[in-house]
């Protein structure tokens, strides 16, 4: 089964490394994965021409390309974004969008797959739940499975302080915790799928 991870950050930095980790926790798991991120691509926000609702293909050729192959054919998906102004990066919010594309293709290209997020806030409180629950949302409305780490500690997802930079994502033991419960119970749904 193959896990896909997605990185809404524009650096190599705190949530890469975080993501990365995640997708070494699959592998250990007997998963196969694949890592897209979204440093150095080159990525248009969504028209909302209605190309692809007519012609069942994105009007915008350019790295989404890459990904759309790899959203398709992974059971499993993780996406990960560092907080902008309280919410998610506009990268990873332009991931969501363009898979509009994919909706007009295949209205249940997500249906039944599981879903989790990846937080990475600078501040404790720095808008992680808001883009944990917009990751969510979208698995919400495209049919997917989201999935949460349970309660006490990781309800909705893998939420971490980075204090701004790699060393704090590294020190944030809630953080780890919260991805080791999220792993497992995501881990589990991808089971009970296969």
């Amino acid at each position: 089964m193959l896990v896909l991870g997605i990185c809404g950050s524009p650096r190599k930095q705190s949530t890469d490394y975080v993501l990365r980790e995640a997708l070494t926790m699959m592998e250990e798991k007997g998963f196969e994965t694949e890592f897209f991120g979204v440093r150095g691509k080159n990525l248009s926000p969504c028209r909302h021409c209605d190309y692809c609702i007519r012609n069942k293909e994105c009007v915008v050729k350019d790295d989404m390309y890459e990904v759309y192959p790899l959203i398709k054919e992974a059971d499993g998906l993780i996406m990960a974004t560092p907080i902008y102004n309280g919410g998610l990066s506009a990268q990873l919010k332009t991931v969501m969008d363009r898979c509009r594309a994919l909706g007009a293709e295949d209205v249940d290209y997500l249906r039944y797959k599981v879903g989790m997020g990846i937080t990475v806030g600078g501040d404790r409180s720095g808008g992680q739940e808001l883009a944990m629950q917009q990751i969510i949302t979208y698995y919400i409305l495209s049919g997917a499975i989201p999935v949460g780490g349970g309660s006490f500690g990781a309800n909705i997802g893998a939420n971490f302080w980075s204090q701004d930079s790699l060393q704090g994502v590294k020190d944030d033991e809630e953080g780890w915790r919260s991805l080791r419960k999220t792993v497992k119970h995501f881990s589990d749904f991808l089971d009970v799928y296969k």
